[in-house]
């Protein structure tokens, strides 16, 4: 039996604390503004994210009898995780070049992870398969699963608040370093188990053939 809650755990820390768009705002917005104008910002995946998880939901269970089209979801899913464990890897730390980012606020955290790629990839191609295959284990299952990606996701984003708005440097010191390529060595074996179960679906589609 899968235990999805520390997989829940890894993707979500490690989506909260990867360098992006909208971990840029909560710095930035922090920095700027002081701690709530920060913590705004963190809780934006909240906001904006429940019509993503129910549009891949949806999308996935109507593919769900193509074991092809599952193979190379869960194919493309394994490289995404890769390109995420290798980015983890080589992370150096945050810059905090404030007069490079764009204005700050909600509005702006929302826009900008309404109109970024990555909540849809996530869902689509990781969140939607895992959604899907702890479902089929339990409702409390998937529960888990969703509750603590987003948990980590928000909540590591608002300890980084706290910590920015206390010690301005830390996003570029060695604990955050070092963290980040912890949880790139875990997202590349996240990366291999979902490119096995990819090759897996191709290979049963090939036996039926």
């Amino acid at each position: 039996m899968i235990n999805f809650l520390p997989i829940g755990i890894v993707l979500g820390l490690s989506g909260g604390l990867t360098p992006g768009p909208l971990l840029a705002l909560v710095i930035s917005e922090t920095l700027q503004h002081g701690i709530k104008s920060g913590l705004k910002v963190a809780v934006v995946p909240i906001i904006t994210d429940l019509p993503i998880i129910i549009l891949a939901l949806l999308v996935f269970a109507r593919l769900s009898d193509f074991n092809n089209v599952l193979g190379l979801i869960s194919i493309f899913g394994g490289f995404f995780v890769l390109f995420l464990g290798f980015n983890c890897l080589r992370t150096r730390g945050v810059e905090l070049n404030l007069k490079k980012k764009i204005p700050k606020s909600l509005t702006k955290g929302i826009l900008v992870n309404v109109l970024s790629p990555h909540p849809y990839l996530f869902w689509l191609s990781i969140g939607a398969p895992i959604t899907n295959k702890a479902l089929n284990q339990s409702i409390f299952a998937a529960l888990a699963f969703v509750g603590s990606f987003y948990f980590m996701l928000v909540g590591s984003k608002i300890f980084l608040a706290v910590l920015v708005n206390r010690f301005k440097h830390f996003m570029s010191g060695s604990v955050y370093i070092y963290t980040m390529r912890l949880l790139g060595l875990i997202l590349c074996v996240l990366a291999i188990v979902l490119l096995h179960d990819g090759f897996k679906l191709l290979q049963m589609v090939a036996v039926k053939n």
